[in-house]
Order: structure tokens, then C-alpha cells, then sequence
């Protein structure tokens, strides 16, 4: 065992070393049958676990991102050669891969499409077809579905991986999910232009459109040879399982899930120590009576604590059985977030009409690995300044899917003025802003009878 773990710790260190030379400006030639050899030798999680320790030695995620678009370049023939194991068909990873397969038809499909906006239409000078543009953009609306299969991704896989330690892919392939999106966001906009030639199509095609093509094709090949063999070498079943029931949420990329797969019984075994310790935060914080203890309450009189109500909770101002603060935290008109001292997020409201997805997945996830690379030293700073006291509020607002989003983060410290963590509130305003004069109470109107 011990000459096993010697050898993945030498695959791993001269992986790293060959990686780095490669970004320093080596010939990809001179390092090409090395690395391919290591490759073949290495599996999924030993590529991960590189990208780990060069994060950890100091180097930089934009680096790190740019080592692997070259690492990927030369050994990309190595990992075509490894089969993907047969899944079920619905298993999350299957869904996956079949989005991927999805996206690679669809890009090919809108490059034709955009060559077709190349050739003026009869008797209309230099401008393309209606229906041929009106193509075009039905087609690109379609790619901006992309956004669902990476938010699943970042929110669910990336969250189980975290559990076991394996932290690379929530800031590398992150960022680099980041970039993809920018090229396709580009491309949707530059396909909604009025009155465009056709040699400005051209243009478009080539200066706009194939960068976004070949990323999203980059993007397809990291997660087929490398993130997603790497996560079905890690993750466990009851895991997966977890990962399938918190998907719908998001939504699905260009096609939905085959039926057939069932998850597993969840079961205290198969679920990592710190996901299952999570069931008990709510005794370390709350004063949970059972009926046991509010009998034992009332027959005794040296207790210094206040009169309980039977299964309630109790506050310094009042107590609510768990249905009762379920409701409450169902109907207020925004979203709460719970960080804890350690920066690890320890509770999310449920509510309708949410405006950022808050699957259980992120319960227990270090809040750092819940926002994008490129926001995370904001995030950094924000819980700094709150740690130390130099802040106590932070306040956000910006436009999002339509809507006027106002985020507002709030320090929370215990009566000694202890930081105990943040509270992030997210709301809605976008109805409150068009209101004008005043609607008093007494204005009421009932719908009536509703039976």
C-alpha cells in the first residue's frame, strides 16, 4: 500500500513539475511524449490533486487555468483513448454526458446556420434572409441554456466533491466555466443585431462565434475525461442520489433526463462524517423541548430557565413549535443565508419565487467555493472586515433575469461582540420600486369567499 501511495505522489509531483515547465514556455513537443505517458499512468483524481497544489503553493487560478488549456492541448489523444463506463440510463452523470452530446450537435448546427447568414437573399442586396437570422436566434437562445448544466455542475457536483476534499475543479473549472459564458453571451448578442450584411455575418462568424464554439467544445472535453470520471471514482451512490433530487431546480440543457434511474436509501454509512454531523446543528443552537423535558419542567422548581411550551423552540422573546418557524421563514419576502464563523454555509431559507438557486448541496460548503473565482476576494474581503470588526453591513444591488435584486450582508455577533458569522438577506425589489403615494391598511379589499 505504501509503495502505491509513493508512486501516486511522484505521478502527482512530476505531473506538476512537467505542467509548469510547459507554462514557462517549453515547446509542447518537448514534453509530449512525457506527459503523455503520465497521463495514461495518472487517473482523474491525481490530475485534480495537481491542480490542488499548485493552488496551494501560491500560483494563481488565472494561471492554473491557462496551464491546463495547454495540458489539455497536449495530451487531449491520450484521454480520447479511456472508455466511459456504462451508467443508467437518468443517472446525473449520464444526464451529463448526454447534455454534453446535446450541446456538440447544437453548436455544429448554429455554425451552419450562421453560414447560411453569409449569402444575401434574392434580390436583396447585401442582407441575409428574415428567416435564416430569425433561425439564427432561435438557435442561440437555445445555447443559453448552457447556463443550466454549468449552475448544476458548480452548485451540486462541485459541492459533493468538496466533501471529499477535492477543492480544484470550484475554482479552475469555475473560471473557466466563467469564460464560456462570456463567449456565448457575446455570441447571443451579437446574433440579436438589426440590419447586418453579410459580410458583417461573416465577421461575426469568425471573430464571435468560433471562439465561443471552441470553448464550449473545450469545455465538453474537460468534463468527459477528467471531471466527470474523477467524480464517479468519487462520489457515492447515496451522493449521486442527493445530486439527482436537487437538479430539477436548476433545469436541464437542451434535453431532459432518461427515465429508469433510482436513487439509493440514504443511509448513515454511505454519507460523508461532516454531511452527517450537520444533523445535530440544530440542538447546539436552539432549545429544542421534547415532551420528556417540558414535563420534567413543570414538576420542578429550582430550573432557572422560563417556562417552555411543549415541542417549541425557545427564544429570549417568545417561542414557535418547528412548523411555526418553517412558515415563517417560507413567507418572508426574501431570501436568508446562514455563514458560520468558519465561513461555511450552515443554513438557507426555503421560500417561493427564489431568485439564486439554494440546493442542499451547499449546506456545509465553504461559502469561498459558492461564488465564481473572479468574485471570491470580494467575498474575501466582505467576511474580513466583518471578522475584524471594521464593517457590519455590506449592501449590493443589480439587475438580474429581469428583476432588481438587493442583497444585504449583515455581521451577526454574540452579547461578548464575538463574530459567530454573516447573514446574507437577498430580496425582490422590482414590484417595490414602481410604487408611488401610499396604500394605507385601511384600504384593504378581501377577495371574499375563496372556497
Amino acid at each position: 500500500m505504501s509503495e502505491l501511495l509513493d508512486n501516486r505522489a511522484h505521478r502527482i509531483r512530476t505531473l506538476k513539475h512537467v505542467i509548469k515547465h510547459l507554462h514557462a514556455g517549453d515547446a509542447p513537443e518537448q514534453v509530449r511524449e512525457q506527459l503523455k505517458q503520465l497521463v495514461r499512468e495518472c487517473d482523474a483524481g491525481e490530475i485534480a490533486q495537481m491542480e490542488q497544489e499548485l493552488i496551494a503553493e501560491g500560483v494563481p487560478v488565472h494561471e492554473i487555468m491557462g496551464m491546463c488549456d495547454l495540458h489539455s492541448q497536449v495530451v487531449s489523444e491520450v484521454l480520447v483513448e479511456r472508455a466511459a463506463p456504462k451508467l443508467a440510463p437518468g443517472h446525473p452523470a449520464q444526464t451529463f454526458r448526454s447534455e454534453n452530446a446535446a450541446l456538440e450537435q447544437h453548436v455544429e448546427v448554429l455554425r451552419e446556420a450562421l453560414d447560411a447568414l453569409k449569402q444575401p437573399a434574392d434580390g436583396d442586396g447585401d442582407r441575409p434572409s428574415t428567416e435564416s437570422v430569425i433561425r439564427c436566434r432561435a438557435l442561440a437562445n437555445e445555447l443559453m441554456d448552457i447556463e443550466k448544466h454549468y449552475q448544476r455542475k458548480e452548485h451540486l457536483l462541485f459541492s459533493m466533491l468538496e466533501r471529499h476534499g477535492i477543492t480544484g475543479p470550484s475554482t479552475v473549472m469555475w473560471g473557466k466555466d466563467d469564460e464560456v459564458r462570456e463567449l456565448v453571451k457575446s455570441l447571443h448578442e451579437a446574433i440579436l443585431q438589426e440590419d447586418v450584411s453579410c459580410e458583417e455575418w461573416a465577421i461575426v462568424h469568425t471573430a464571435v462565434a468560433e471562439p465561443a464554439f471552441e470553448a464550449v467544445r473545450e469545455m465538453i472535453f474537460k468534463e468527459e475525461r477528467i471531471l466527470l470520471p474523477m467524480s464517479l471514482q468519487t462520489l457515492t451512490e447515496v451522493e449521486w442520489g442527493q445530486i439527482w433530487q436537487q437538479s430539477p431546480q436548476f433545469g436541464w440543457c437542451l434535453v431532459s433526463p432518461e427515465s429508469g434511474y433510482q436513487p439509493p436509501e440514504e443511509d448513515a454509512a454511505g454519507i460523508p462524517g461532516e454531511v452527517r454531523d450537520r444533523a445535530k446543528l440544530a440542538g447546539v443552537a436552539l432549545n429544542i423541548i421534547s415532551p420528556a423535558e417540558a414535563a420534567s419542567d413543570a414538576k420542578s422548581t429550582t430550573t432557572s430557565r422560563p417556562a417552555k411550551v411543549d415541542g417549541s423552540i425557545v427564544f429570549p422573546t417568545g417561542s414557535l413549535t418547528l412548523e411555526q418557524l418553517k412558515a415563517i421563514f417560507g413567507a418572508l419576502p426574501c431570501e436568508l443565508t446562514f455563514v458560520d464563523s468558519e465561513d461555511r454555509v450552515r443554513f438557507t431559507s426555503e421560500g417561493r419565487n427564489k431568485v439564486f438557486a439554494r440546493p442542499l448541496a451547499v449546506i456545509g460548503r465553504k461559502v469561498q467555493h459558492c461564488h465564481p473565482p473572479g468574485s471570491v476576494h470580494i467575498v474575501d474581503q466582505i467576511l474580513d472586515d466583518f471578522r475584524s470588526g471594521r464593517q457590519s453591513v455590506a449592501d449590493f444591488w443589480i439587475s438580474f433575469k429581469g428583476r432588481f435584486v438587493f442583497i444585504r450582508y449583515f455581521a451577526l455577533r454574540n452579547e461578548s461582540g464575538e463574530y459567530v458569522g454573516t447573514l446574507e438577506v437577498t430580496q425582490d425589489l422590482s414590484r417595490e420600486r414602481e410604487l408611488n403615494r401610499e396604500r394605507r391598511l385601511l384600504q384593504y379589499d378581501s377577495p371574499g369567499d375563496i372556497s
